[in-house]
């Protein structure tokens, strides 16, 4: 097994690093790398918004990578008051770290299905929402929420953007190596993995290596696009990816 980890940086080198020394052999090449939200200022403003019981939700440790220091330079401190939710272990572990303060997360799925589920969530009307996230981010939690009756705010902490690379050269250098086993995070780091290469590199080699995803929706997405050989793990940490790879 040729391993190609297309997750961002540093968790890319970090899962290639612990896989080598596993004996595996393991590349990374991320897909996209991140910059400050557009929000990322109104952030203050958000918190102080918010009262006592209010929801505060947080999509991704790379939010609280660029939410933190915003706040250590506002002098300022997490509300104690609030309830935090996060989407998964890895994240609310983060933001534990950060605050001292309990976090919820699902601990069936890192998935908004999951988090949507946690009883907690079922009685939320009239409280107000505050999801901590990237650009684009996926609207089902957001929307459940409104659903029942809470009032949603946003606040894009980070960007994702995409890296560029020549498809053409790529393909050659990693079909020289000999990949046959794909790491992919996101939606949208698939769609750009299956758009980079050429077709002729799709047809021989891409659409034949083994995927390994983080989700059912992003199965689901991998074959539509013709991959057969797709292995769901059962987070999106690098321990649950290192799980699926042995």
């Amino acid at each position: 097994m040729t391993i190609l980890v297309t997750r961002p940086s540093p968790a890319a080198e970090e899962l290639v690093s612990r896989l080598r020394a596993l004996g595996q052999v393991a590349w990374s090449l991320p897909l996209i790398e991140f910059t400050p939200g557009r929000d990322l200022d109104r952030l203050p403003q958000q918190l102080a918004s918010l009262t006592s019981g209010d929801l505060l939700f947080i999509l991704s440790q790379h939010a609280i990578h660029y939410a933190q220091p915003l706040m250590h330079q506002h002098g300022l401190t997490w509300p104690a008051s609030l309830n935090y939710y996060a989407i998964g272990r890895t994240t609310a572990l983060a933001m534990h770290t950060v605050t001292g303060y309990p976090v919820e997360y699902p601990h069936q799925r890192e998935s908004s299905e999951i988090l949507i589920q946690l009883p907690a969530l079922r009685q939320v009307a009239g409280k107000r929402a505050l999801i901590l996230r990237g650009n684009g981010g996926r609207e089902l939690l957001a929307e459940t929420l409104t659903e029942r009756g809470a009032h949603v705010t946003f606040c894009e902490c980070y960007q994702r953007c995409a890296r560029f690379y020549d498809g053409f050269s790529e393909g050659r250098r990693w079909r020289n190596r000999a990949i046959n086993t794909l790491v992919v995070t996101s939606g949208e780091m698939l769609q750009q993995l299956y758009a980079l290469f050429p077709e002729i590199d799709r047809e021989e080699w891409l659409l034949h290596c083994r995927l390994v995803v983080v989700s059912e929706r992003l199965a689901t997405l991998a074959r539509e696009f013709g991959w057969q050989d797709i292995t769901v793990a059962d987070g999106a940490d690098n321990d649950a990816l290192l799980r699926a790879l042995q």
